[in-house]
């Protein structure tokens, strides 16, 4: 082999790995490149789930705000309730000595006791406190009404219908406290 040859050899090795050297470097910097992509893919991946799972917690929670205040609000509305339901004998006993005064000829005694009973009536009022309306001859309703007994109905149109009234029914706002107390025709 003569020397040319040699230089030749020698050039096309140096060529050769020169293209070894940049393909190897070519490759390495695709490999970093790709790790360096599925890197990003994976941080933006967990990005994308403490997002949710943040969205989750911050609904939650406004649930929980809400439901709060909503139970509270109720709390507030029937928080007078055990005292309201301790008058209500009170306002009975009105209501039957006002009848039974009214039976007699005592005015002065019959106004005193309206007053005072009117007094209750209004303060309670104030403080959310109704009258459920029941009448003879409505329709006995079971979520409604409270039904103390059944007697034969004195015509065959009251059957099944509210006959006497025995205890007055009150509500508090919405909620009922004590139903009204029936007797019902059968």
């Amino acid at each position: 082999m003569s020397k040319e040859e040699l230089k030749k050899d020698v050039e096309v090795e140096n060529i050769e790995e020169q293209v070894e050297q940049q393909v190897e470097e070519q490759s390495e910097e695709q490999a970093a490149e790709s790790q360096e992509v599925s890197v990003e893919e994976e941080l933006q991946t967990k990005l994308k789930e403490e997002k949710d799972k943040f969205l989750r917690l911050f609904a939650e929670f406004e649930n929980y705000k809400k439901r709060t205040s909503k139970e509270r609000i109720e709390l507030f509305k029937t928080a007078n309730q055990d005292v309201m339901v301790a008058m209500l004998p009170i306002l009975d006993d009105f209501d039957r000595a006002y009848s039974e005064i009214s039976k007699t000829k005592e005015k002065n005694l019959l106004k005193g006791v309206e007053l005072i009973s009117n007094k209750l009536k209004n303060v309670l009022q104030s403080k959310g406190l109704e009258l459920v309306e029941v009448a003879a001859g409505d329709t006995f309703n079971a979520d409604h009404h409270e039904a103390i007994t059944q007697i034969p109905s004195p015509t065959p149109d009251m059957k099944g219908k509210i006959i006497d009234v025995i205890e007055k029914g009150y509500k508090l706002g919405e909620k009922v406290i004590r139903f009204p107390k029936v007797v019902i025709g059968q």
